[in-house]
Parts: structure tokens; sequence; C-alpha cells
């Protein structure tokens, strides 16, 4: 964002995680060495949660690792103002118990952070899966050995622990990022990250605020910034389409009606991900006011259900035009200041090719006397001073900076761990070009270690509760699976890993998605390979795939052996290759 940063710039470290003693756990045994745990998981937020359960489940011992000082993952970070989920409440829940889906209520259409910090928490409570949760640790480093098929995890605490297997509940969006600009460090006045807010209130009354960013987070944070601040300076370098939330109350009633028919929404869920109001007709085979009606109909509804409103606005670029002009018409209507609308208007990338923006009021705020737009595209930031930015045009004194600048999405949780698979491989170097996986569940060359809606799988595309609870599910059948069949191991072959990475940008290519320089493809951490990370062709295809997958044999997997079992008579070397 802005020029290169500076060679001497050092980003702004966290607090030290304090430390305490050690939790033991029961002994498994795994090729000739006695193992802490059955299953080691990393991460305690939906994933997490639903992994540990799962497993216990099955009456597998499982320790569960998480930085946090509690449970909730990116939703226990992202405290910001306004911060909200853009997926209805009533689906944004676990369906793996009726009597938890039939107890919790919501409060509104689209939830707060606080709400969903407390369905989550409830559920640890409900279920009891805090004994099985370290808290305030955070793992460092991962190793595979293969002798006696297990991994060692170790965490910066000093725990040294091992499992056969090893399960990345680390989240898509949990690794946040900040820009490349100079003088970071310099800034003397208050510094937040939208992805690791504080737990106590920020007041913002009386102070002139930076925020830099205008994703999602940034349209959450700013309204609710600027209804306090003494002025608020927006920097942006990317404007994105901003469809209105309409948020509103839930009543009884209304939930009772959706609670009643649970079953066949769930069932449905697994096809589509997240209910929308899907079109069967293309935006060309109407007439423009027909289209016009339906984007007016839309709008007025609220939500990501307006990028449905015709089945190609994804596919074909003529009918996505005709969207995301209807919505710089919006925007132009709205803000007062026809310059500031221009600014705001996105002419870079399709509508939705970039992750679509919820917002309440958004466009609204620069209506306000305390709000200035700053474009970053003709005026870029020089670098942060101690007491504001200067860009190539002006010197803005700010006393507090908000960085809604994102995360390194999909592969960062994984590559920040040093995590090392057969013949010491560093995942790191392994992905130097881009992800490698198969179905985004397991690498090559890693056995044992899987990865829960990771790049090459639906996850950030669709529901993530849905993308979760079917990869838990995939993962604990395929563990029981070796168990009952005498395997130790099972990992991606390499064949299929290609074939997969190649399917995915495949299918993504079919879309308009590639055409935006989005975080779907990296483009917003400076080096990061440009590879499109997510599954596009749709969760119900993507999990009739790998169920497909499992019921013939794992195929494309190879199960083996721990090497210390292997010439005993009882497992002689039974690793093989499913073609």
């Amino acid at each position: 964002m802005g020029r290169k940063a500076c060679a001497s710039d050092k980003r702004r470290k966290g607090a030290p995680i304090p430390r305490r003693s050690d939790m033991g756990g029961s002994r498994t045994s795994s090729g000739d060495r006695a193992c802490d745990f059955d299953v080691i998981v990393v991460g305690a937020g939906f994933a997490g949660l639903y992994m540990i359960h799962k497993l216990r489940q099955m009456g597998m011992s499982v320790r569960a690792y998480e930085a946090a000082d509690d449970v909730g993952g990116v939703w226990y970070w992202n405290r910001y103002p306004g911060a909200r989920c853009d997926v209805e409440s009533m689906q944004y829940s676990y369906g793996f118990s009726e009597e938890l889906q039939q107890e919790w209520n919501w409060t509104e259409r689209f939830a707060q952070q606080p709400e969903i910090l407390a369905y989550i928490q409830h559920v640890a409570d409900r279920f009891e899966l805090r004994s099985a949760i370290q808290f305030k640790t955070r793992v460092e480093a991962a190793s595979f050995d293969e002798p006696t098929a297990s991994w060692t995890v170790t965490t910066d605490r000093g725990d040294r622990v091992t499992a056969p297997f090893l399960v990345m509940a680390s989240g898509s969006l949990s690794t946040a990022r900040l820009p490349d600009i100079c003088g970071i460090e310099d800034f003397g006045g208050r510094f937040y990250h939208t992805g690791q807010w504080p737990a106590h209130k920020i007041d913002f009354s009386g102070r002139r605020v930076g925020v830099v960013g205008t994703g999602s987070s940034g349209v959450q944070a700013i309204p609710m910034i600027a209804r306090e601040a003494e002025h608020v300076y927006v920097f942006q370098r990317t404007p994105n389409f901003v469809i209105p939330a309409r948020n509103r109350p839930l009543d009884d009633e209304g939930q009772r009606k959706w609670k009643d028919r649970y079953p066949e929404h769930r069932a449905r869920a697994k096809q589509v991900g997240t209910f929308y109001e899907f079109s069967d007709r293309s935006a060309m085979d109407v007439s423009e006011d027909e289209r016009r009606a339906e984007y007016d109909r839309r709008w007025a509804e609220g939500g990501v259900n307006f990028v449905h409103s015709f089945k190609d606005i994804y596919l074909n670029e003529e009918s996505n035009k005709t969207a995301a002009d209807y919505v710089r018409e919006r925007i132009r209507s709205i803000v007062n200041d026809p310059e500031v609308a221009e600014k705001l208007c996105p002419k870079d990338h399709p509508l939705g090719t970039k992750r679509i923006c919820v917002g309440s009021d958004y466009y609204e705020t620069y209506n306000r006397d305390n709000v200035t737009l700053i474009d970053l595209r003709s005026e870029p930031i020089d670098r942060i001073l101690s007491g504001g930015v200067r860009t190539a045009a002006a010197v803005y004194a700010i006393d507090t900076l908000v960085f809604a600048t994102g995360y390194d999405a999909l592969t960062g949780a994984l590559t920040a761990i040093d995590i090392r698979g057969r013949d010491g491989v560093a995942l790191k170097d392994k992905w130097e070009h881009g992800p490698q996986n198969y179905l985004g569940l397991m690498t090559a060359g890693f056995p044992n270690m899987f990865i829960i809606t990771g790049p090459g799988s639906p996850s950030v595309l669709v529901n993530m509760i849905v993308g979760i609870e079917q990869h838990v599910e995939w993962i604990a059948d395929c563990i029981q699976h070796l168990r009952a069949s005498g395997f130790d191991t099972i990992e991606a072959a390499r064949t299929a890993e290609q074939d997969w990475v190649r399917h995915v940008n495949e299918e993504a290519d079919k879309t308009l998605f590639p055409r935006a320089n989005s975080w779907y493809i990296g483009a917003n951490v400076p080096g990061k390979p440009r590879v499109f990370l997510p599954y596009t062709a749709g969760i119900g295809r993507y999990r009739k795939t790998c169920e497909d997958v499992a019921a013939a044999g794992y195929r494309g997997f190879v199960l083996g052996t721990a090497p210390a079992k292997q010439g005993r008579g009882d497992h002689q070397d039974r690793r093989q290759a499913v073609a």
C-alpha cells in the first residue's frame, strides 16, 4: 500500500504470551514409541472445537493448542467496532447437535462479534471441551518422525508432545498482516489492527484517527469509529463493492419456524454452503427494466444475496458489468460529493471477485464533515511519522492508527509454523511457489497431517462452518479407517496432488475470480505466489469428490505402516498407493 517499505522497518510484535505449567495427557502407541496423545489439534476456533468433540466421541485422546486465552479463533481476535458476520445467524452455527441448534437463540439477522463469541464459548462449555485445550500457547514447530510415524509438536512454552496425527485447525483468516509502509515503528500514538483488537473498549472521542484499508473489516469499522472520533482519515488503496446489510432483530416466531426445518436446511447447506436466493436466469436474458427491478429488490433486502441476482454474475463479464454499474450508480446517489463518490467506485475488478463487503451506513459515512477519504492511488503514502501520515501530497496529523489490512489468507497460519515432513522438508519450502495439496486436506510428504478449510477447498467461498463440519467428519472417518484397517499413515500421492492443484485452477479460470488482485490469490502479501487459493466449483461437488475418494479406498492417497512395525509378521510392509 503506497511505496515500498524501508529496509530498516521493523514490524510491531504482540505482547509475550504468559506461560503456565504443562498439562499432561494419556499415552498411545505409534510405531515403537508411546505418544502423549492420539491427535494434536492446532487452534480452538469453530474448527478446533468440533474436531476435539468428534475425536472424543471416537474415544481418542486429544490435546489442542490455542494462542489466545479462550476459545473463539477469528471471533476472539476480531473485536473491532462493528465486527459482525456476513452470513445470516441462523445459518452460521453448528449442525452436528440437534439439542444445540434448538436451544441457542440469536438476536440479530447478522450476529455481532460478541454474540458469536458467546455462542462458541457456550459450545465449549456445553460439550466440556476446554479440558482438552492448552490456552496461551503458540505452536512453533511440528516435525514428522518416520520410524515411528508420529508428529512431535513444540510450543513457545517449551512443551514437546507427540501424537500419530496432527490436525491444523489454525484458520483461513487468522494471520493478521501489516502493509509495507516506511515508519510504522516510528508512530507515537495509539496503534491497532482489526485482526488483533484489544478486549477492552477503545474510546475514540476527541481522536484524529487514520484507518488504513477498506476491505470487510474497514467497511464495518469506519462508520462506527466516525461516530465517536473528532476526525477520521480513510486511506483507501482499492475501493470495494459494498452491499447494505439491512440488519434487523430476529423475532422468536421466525427463529422457531427456521428451527422446525433444521434437518431440511442442514441437508441443503451441504450442497450449497450458504442459503441464498439463487437465480436460474442470465442477466442477459431479461430486459433492462427487469434487471433493474431485480437489483432494486435485492439491494433493498441486503446482504451477499445481491450477487446471486442472476446465475452468471461470476461467469459472464457482460452480466457482471450490469450488477457493477448498478452498485456504482447507488454509490453516486448516496455520496454527496461527486469527487468522493468516484473515488469510492470500484473500476478495476468485476463485482464479487474481491470478497463482497456487507456494511451498514458505509457510503453514508463519507457525507460526514469529520471523514476524509484519501485515494492512495493518486496520493500514495510516503511514510508514517511519529504524529501522523505523510503522503505524496500532504501530511495528515493523526494520533490513532487503525490498520484494517487483512490477513495472509489460507496459507499464512500454516507457513508461520516450522512444519517439517519426511526428510525434514519444510512445508514453507514445499509451498514456495504456491500451496500443493490434495483435496485441500493433505499434502504429499507430510503423512497424517490434516488441514481444515485450507487452500484447495471451498473454505472462504462458502459458509465456513459448513465447510468445517465436512472436513472434520471426513478426517474423523479417515482416522477411523486407518485404525480399523491396520494402517499407521496416510498421505497424498504426488500425482493426485498435482492433478488437484491443476483442477482447482482450471475451475477458477472458468469464473471471473482471477480477474481481481485479491487475497484469494495472495495479492495482498508482497512476494506471495499468485495462485488462486479456494475451490470455486461449489461445496456440493467438492463434498461428493471427497466422499467418492474415501469410498474408493482413499483413492489418490498412500496408506502405509510405520517402519518400526514392518517385518514383524503382523504388519508386513503394507504400504500401498491407491490409484
